[in-house]
């Protein structure tokens, strides 16, 4: 069974968050996971994609970004949020000390993870994992917030829907294909960007989420095994 742990931990500049880190017995490695813009570490997804990577024998460390924790509705600056990633990677690296380091999120905790590694914030992480990564805001195709992963040198996977309406597929594909073999792109038919499927798929929305942690974890084996 995991054990669940509440923590607080310090980010640069002051602020204090709080943190739920969800060990289970025999963890392989542990995911820093990072929530999306408009719903903090305790949205069901989030919670419920925590019990399905544990299931796996990932380990999460959920967090709460500054403004979340202070119930602001709008973010952070980005220095804010990766100072706040590279935090939650340290408390991680402290809390379960021994365990392999994956960092990643949904969305934008996503994207700031990437943007904390290209920017050399996240030692010791071995990959990361984006849950939807938000190429651009629906209706306005662009690839703009995709720039800064050339600077990325860790293993990436993208875990991507057809129907997300934050990274047309069409744009995305190439961005990974350039990257090369440190990018892997995983599709997830009819899913949106809350990775919820219609029910003509003939997939349960508990389906997309094992599918999810299966993924990360089958990938996450195959690089490290490197």
């Amino acid at each position: 069974m995991a054990k669940l742990n509440e923590l607080r931990f310090q980010v640069e500049g002051g602020a204090e968050v709080s943190a739920l880190l969800n060990r289970p017995t025999g963890a392989r490695r542990i995911l820093v996971l990072a929530h999306g813009a408009g719903a903090g570490m305790n949205h069901p997804f989030m919670e419920d994609l925590s019990s399905r990577l544990a299931n796996v024998g990932i380990a999460t460390l959920r967090y709460q970004f500054p403004y979340m924790e202070a119930r602001r509705r709008v973010p952070d600056p980005p220095s804010v949020l990766t100072a706040t990633v590279a935090a939650a990677v340290r408390a991680a690296s402290e809390t379960a000390a021994g365990l392999p380091l994956l960092a990643g999120g949904k969305s934008m905790g996503g994207r700031m993870t990437s943007q904390a590694a290209a920017e050399g914030l996240l030692n010791g992480v071995a990959g990361l994992v984006f849950f939807g990564f938000p190429l651009h805001p629906p209706n306005r195709p662009g690839t703009k917030r995709a720039d800064h992963l050339a600077k990325v040198t860790l293993p990436m996977l993208f875990l991507q829907g057809t129907r997300d309406a934050f990274a047309g597929l069409e744009l995305l594909r190439p961005i990974v294909a350039k990257l090369g073999s440190r990018a892997t792109l995983h599709v997830i038919d009819g899913a949106d960007h809350s990775f919820h499927v219609p029910k003509k798929s003939g997939k349960t929305d508990t389906d997309i989420l094992a599918e999810l942690a299966e993924t990360t974890s089958s990938w996450s084996d195959k690089f490290s095994a490197q």
